[in-house]
């Protein structure tokens, strides 16, 4: 259950807002009343997802962008066009943008690793970046910035190599994020999933699916919503002494 607009008068950027957890993140955080920039490399994902978003207080607005995280040049292309639709900068972040090339590391192309990390890590560096430049220069210090990471960066996983570096790098560069950014009031911190009901999931076969669930203590896969949970709490005054932490959102897999 949401908390009573307490993201009112906030403008939230967030990446991979068209499908899976980054929507989930947007309906949350518009539900708490914050304005959401809803950004996905398909806009028309992110389009669909705008039509989900609550509208509960006056001055409520909402848009859909489309940016590729991987691109320097996207991304600063992306924070005028926010900040130019809104009139304000984004104080709030959530980096969900994410994609998977998953294959055996004796086979695995140098193609489908950089491709992962350019999304997974570079993104994550690129959107952190420009939103704490645009929070600086806004004179309005404070903030908080939520990349996902994933169980995976910590444990490893087969046939995900690419994947596992990509988002055990994001947990190292949200920690040191969080070292240089504080004096400037932004707080950065990591939601950690295990295996989440997603796009993405979907995608692996029922059995393994089935295998997973049956590791996990609280014994289902994750719904986009749990982590878009942690992330309205990250991104909320309730955690203003939390930062450098990643919060794992995994029903107790791996303990």
């Amino acid at each position: 259950m949401a908390a009573p607009f307490r993201l009112k008068s906030m403008l939230a950027l967030v990446t991979g807002g068209g499908s899976g957890i980054g929507r989930a993140v947007s309906q949350r955080l518009s539900l708490e009343g914050a304005s959401v920039a809803v950004v996905d490399l398909d806009v028309s994902s992110a389009i669909e997802t705008l039509q989900m978003l609550s509208r509960g207080l006056p001055g409520q607005e909402h848009e859909a962008f489309a940016a590729d995280v991987s691109q320097l040049q996207s991304v600063e292309a992306l924070i005028e066009q926010v900040q130019s639709r809104f009139s304000l900068s984004p104080r709030i972040a959530v980096n969900s943008a994410g994609i998977t090339r998953d294959e055996f590391l004796l086979r695995l192309s140098e193609e489908s690793f950089d491709s992962v990390l350019s999304v997974n890590l570079k993104g994550p560096f690129l959107i952190t970046q420009a939103v704490a430049r645009a929070v600086v220069a806004s004179g309005q210090n404070g903030g908080s910035i939520i990349n996902i990471g994933s169980i995976v960066g910590k444990v490893g996983n087969l046939g995900q190599s690419n994947y596992a570096a990509s988002k055990a790098g994001v947990e190292g560069l949200t920690r040191t994020a969080a070292k240089e950014l504080a004096r400037f009031g932004i707080r950065c911190n990591t939601v950690v999933p295990g295996f989440i009901s997603t796009p993405m999931t979907q995608r692996v076969p029922q059995k393994v699916l089935d295998k997973f669930a049956g590791m996990i203590p609280l014994g289902r896969l994750g719904d986009p919503e749990d982590v878009a949970d942690v992330c309205a709490f990250l991104a909320s005054d309730d955690s203003k002494y939390i930062t450098g932490a990643s919060i794992e959102v995994t029903g107790g897999l791996f303990l």
